[in-house]
């Protein structure tokens, strides 16, 4: 489809924001490291919590819930929606750790946990394993997103929509750091969310719709509307709930959800002014990315089903789609094309804001590890901040090209989904306990890493092949994947040594003071039940109120309220510290 003059002047005008930004925050990003990577630990949760909301809607987001919601209906999100819970604990556990750390990347989480030359080892190990190939997949998956919504919006290639985003989200990231990245995240999230509500609004009301209540009662929508699963459906009830609340929320390492804390949630809570402002910003991320966002991208993905009632007839009607990128996940950008001069371009704008805040964020943290982790601790221990920053910059260009390329080998954002889960299967149980258990030593992560990689990668490749080695359900291959990694770590947890008692002695004492490791649990685990609890009926009290149950509504509205005043409470009398 072509584009309006109005909808080029939207786009434009976003670019040359970015760009802007980028280059002023240059001239304090420049000066060393930690402006590079931390802006100075000087930032509010406000923005940190923004960026990190931002960061997590991806241009692979909607399209990954429109997926789902047509394959399995609303309650197809339990599979991301349950990693709320793991959310909560990093806001009422290991926020504040994290911060009181005083670190520059959370990989130097382990010099300070561990001893031996073991310790520097996985440090520099976890440096490429997370900052490249990890990076590599999920920045891939977020490329193939939006080169799928450019296709069918634009009517350009994968590899032109990569070159000219690439250009531009390079440009900014390398020259600003972290600031530009926050700064540019506070406008992009504003602008997503502006065009996502915005678009919903004018879908559900075109004419082939009609409205809210004509969409709720199509037969092709009203029985995907359950926000729980069918118990009565084993298959579903397994796949959908059981097994995301049972076995996946404490035991997979996945990015923005890592258990205790990781990866660029960690970055945003060290750049945090203070232990409070990282526990406000991890809190506001989940209330938002968990309980404010995914209705518009419901909706959209409800409408899809009376417009585009199957695979079918989107291949139809968007003939220039390779066979590769054809998916369930191409309706969200389908939907778009029924949006009007402006409003259209609006929403590109939102979606070219998504896709440049993910990536950004990720090469940032990405160039991080590879400076901070790998080059200035292998390398060259006596690099200059400005050779720290040439590193960084060179690194996020190369990170970029190589997630690029990668993104031609995958197919849909459920791929991508599918993968990082299996690869951090088993491992989030060991990042959870290791502030806790004296035990827990470098082999311990060696053991997690490698045994979960080799399980992915396996499972990840017989699925490719025409004739597969093994044949189960995806859900057992993640119980297999938790089941073998987890038990292989905790063994040689057990035959090998602890760190040494003078370590872990610094450790504690610098992470918990004078006080017991389990000073307020008590108050931490009424107020992660409570938030947990609080954010649901948030979610489930918006989906009632859009779906004219308002007694329903009421009462969620009203217990979100009461958890949130508990949690206050809570905080107020300091009984979260």
């Amino acid at each position: 489809m072509k584009l309006s003059f109005l909808d080029y002047a939207v786009i434009i005008v976003f670019f040359v924001i970015s760009l802007l930004i980028g280059i002023r925050a240059s001239k304090t990003a420049g000066k060393n490291s930690s402006e590079f990577f931390l802006s100075g630990r000087n930032m509010p949760w406000w923005l940190l919590g923004v960026s990190m909301v931002a960061t997590t809607f991806a241009a692979d987001t909607p399209g990954l819930v429109t997926e789902l919601v047509r394959k399995n209906g609303v309650s197809g999100n339990w599979v991301w929606w349950a990693m709320l819970l793991t959310g909560m604990l990093t806001v009422f556990f290991y926020a504040k750790l994290w911060r009181k750390s005083g670190i520059t990347t959370d990989l130097e989480f382990y010099e300070l946990r561990y001893s031996g030359k073991t310790a520097g080892f996985l440090r520099g190990f976890r440096a490429i394993y997370l900052g490249v190939i990890f990076n590599i997949i999920t920045m891939a998956g977020v490329c193939l997103a939006g080169a799928k919504i450019a296709a069918i919006l634009l009517g350009i290639s994968q590899a032109e929509t990569l070159i000219y985003s690439s250009i531009i989200v390079v440009i900014y990231s390398s020259l600003g750091g972290l600031k530009g990245v926050l700064l540019t995240d506070f406008v992009q999230f504003i602008i997503a969310m502006i065009g996502s509500i915005w678009a919903t609004i004018y879908i559900v009301n075109l004419p082939e719709i009609g409205g809210i209540d004509t969409l709720l009662s199509q037969s092709s929508v009203a029985s995907k509307l359950d926000i729980l699963p069918d118990f009565s459906d084993t298959d579903s009830l397994i796949t959908l709930f059981i097994i995301p609340f049972a076995v996946q929320w404490w035991s997979t390492w996945y990015p923005g959800a890592e258990p205790g804390g990781g990866g660029y949630i960690a970055q945003r809570m060290l750049a945090a002014k203070d232990e409070e402002n990282a526990t406000w910003a991890t809190l506001f991320f989940n209330f938002a990315h968990y309980a404010l966002r995914p209705w518009p991208w419901i909706l959209v993905g409800l409408a899809s089903l009376v417009l585009f009632p199957d695979l079918e007839s989107i291949n139809q009607t968007f003939p220039n789609l390779t066979k590769e990128m054809q998916g369930e996940d191409v309706a969200y950008a389908a939907m778009m094309t029924y949006l009007p001069a402006g409003l259209l371009g609006i929403v590109l704008t939102s979606l070219i804001a998504a896709f440049m805040s993910t990536i950004s964020t990720q090469l940032n943290w990405g160039s991080s590890y590879i400076v901070n982790d790998f080059y200035a601790r292998f390398i060259n221990e006596n690099a200059s901040e400005k050779q720290k920053v040439v590193v960084g910059r060179i690194s996020t260009v190369l990170l970029m090209i190589f997630a690029a390329l990668f993104s031609f080998y995958l197919q849909s954002a459920k791929d991508v989904f599918d993968l990082l889960l299996q690869i951090g299967a088993g491992t989030g149980l060991l990042f959870i306990l290791r502030w806790f258990w004296h035990r827990i030593n470098p082999y311990s992560e060696i053991a997690a890493m490698g045994i979960s990689f080799i399980i992915a990668i396996f499972f990840f490749i017989n699925g490719k092949m025409e004739t597969p080695l093994v044949s189960i359900p995806g859900y057992m291959q993640l119980v297999f994947g938790v089941s073998i990694t987890t038990l292989g770590w905790i063994i040689v947890t057990l035959l090998t040594k602890p760190s040494s008692k003078d370590t872990l002695e610094k450790f504690n004492l610098l992470i918990f003071g004078n006080n017991s490791k389990f000073k307020n649990m008590g108050s931490k685990v009424i107020a992660f039940f409570a938030g947990t609890f609080g954010i649901y009926c948030f979610l489930f009290a918006t989906g009632n109120w859009i779906y004219g149950n308002f007694t329903k509504a009421i009462i969620l509205s009203l217990s979100a309220l009461a958890c949130m005043l508990i949690i206050q409470q809570l905080w107020k009398r300091k009984l979260l510290n």
